[in-house]
């Protein structure tokens, strides 16, 4: 007996609220999301194996129109091709392939400075290719736009091979190339370029904890939400990622505690952060002039300060040779030299993940007293020098 089609209506399209799928036989179903989002979508076998492909919103495609649709699958279905690569575009190119992967990896990466280096890389360093059929990418393309970067900026050219190789593979993983990935290092690039001169591991540019109070008492004699933002990052010691990102629902002034959520922390914990009596006038600077969630906005609505805006004040203060990360290890320095704080103590302050699991697993609490009086220790020290060791009392 027959399977029954067209068992839906225009009506029912429009009016049906339980989330699920309703079927309009054929395969065809109407899909209905918890949020009250309606598309259609088509659900074959293939080789056994359930598949699914989507026709778009009922919104904008009619209940005529789905029903053509999962016609003509049907009738490649019974020509033996899947109608899932009889819909695939015969070619897409380079620049398509790695935007789509950007989006498709975004949610994944919590830090937006990341995602903002695989998007300038992917458009300007590898602009030569960008318009080329992701299926017609040579070895020689790859090496066209790897070539000038190599020798002269060995850390990007690295990245950048890396970042066309992810995008080839997802091609490939998506029918849209076949054979060899030319990006490929092992066994064939390290054939034909020479060995990345590997720059010495160590900590970013850091000032000397020295030079400090001074720069700080240059930094507060300047005005911008940027300056707040960096004054706030070394005062808290905490990365610039979870400064830029920070919200006002984080934060407990009473308390003068910011509680940042492990979504937007490296280490994927949730991060207490005791404000120094400065940090917290900063944040309430902030808040007379409260605009949006963001507690440092952007020039765009609805946006935080750029990841360069940071950065950006250090260009301007022409202090050179010095990274905003690397207030943090000026910091740990300082604590080693200048106080009695005890190392567990300061590795806390920098949210850093303990390595031994049997020492993790013994240490429960986050220390947050004695960091407390650390954070306090430290905002006093970038204001006003201090001459011997700081003891830490119990």
């Amino acid at each position: 007996m027959a399977r029954k089609i067209n068992r839906l209506n225009a009506r029912a399209v429009a009016t049906i609220t339980k989330y699920g799928r309703h079927a309009d036989g054929g395969g065809l179903y109407l899909s209905l999301s918890p949020n009250g989002g309606r598309r259609w979508v088509f659900l074959y076998r293939w080789h056994g194996k359930p598949t699914e492909i989507g026709f778009g919103s009922a919104r904008d495609v009619t209940l005529a129109r789905a029903r053509e649709l999962a016609g003509q699958a049907r009738a490649k279905l019974a020509e033996g091709i899947t109608p899932k690569d009889a819909r695939r575009p015969s070619s897409a190119t380079f620049g398509e392939c790695a935007d789509r992967l950007i989006e498709a990896m975004r949610p994944s990466w919590r830090n937006r400075k990341h995602v903002a280096q695989w998007e300038m890389t992917l458009r300007e360093y590898a602009a030569p290719i960008r318009g080329l059929p992701v299926d017609k990418i040579t070895t020689d393309d790859v090496l066209s736009v790897l070539k000038p970067l190599w020798n002269e900026k060995p850390e990007t050219g690295s990245r950048l091979r890396g970042r066309i190789e992810r995008v080839l593979d997802a091609a490939k993983a998506q029918g849209l190339r076949s054979g060899e990935n030319p990006a490929r290092w092992r066994g064939h690039l390290n054939q034909l370029l020479p060995k990345r001169q590997r720059l010495t591991r160590g900590h970013y540019a850091a000032m000397s904890y020295t030079d400090v109070p001074a720069f700080m008492a240059d930094l507060r004699a300047r005005e911008a939400t940027a300056v707040l933002a960096l004054e706030f990052a070394i005062l808290t010691v905490a990365r610039s990622g979870e400064v830029l990102g920070a919200r006002w629902v984080e934060f407990d002034l009473d308390g003068a505690v910011w509680t940042v959520p492990a979504s937007r922390m490296k280490g994927g914990r949730e991060h207490r952060v005791p404000l120094s009596g400065r940090a917290l006038k900063i944040i309430k600077t902030m808040h007379e002039h409260r605009d949006g969630e963001f507690v440092f906005p952007g020039q765009k609505a609805g946006r935080p300060l750029s990841v360069m805006a940071l950065g950006t004040v250090l260009h301007r203060m022409k202090v050179e040779d010095v990274t905003v990360h690397g207030f943090r290890s000026t910091f740990r320095d300082w604590a080693a030299e200048c106080t009695h704080f005890p190392n567990e103590v300061c590795e806390a302050a920098l949210a850093h993940v303990i390595e031994n699991r049997a020492e993790a697993a013994y240490r429960r609490g986050d220390l947050f007293d004695k960091r407390r009086k650390l954070m306090e220790a430290w905002a006093a020290y970038c204001a006003h020098p201090k001459v011997g060791k700081i003891v830490a009392f119990r």
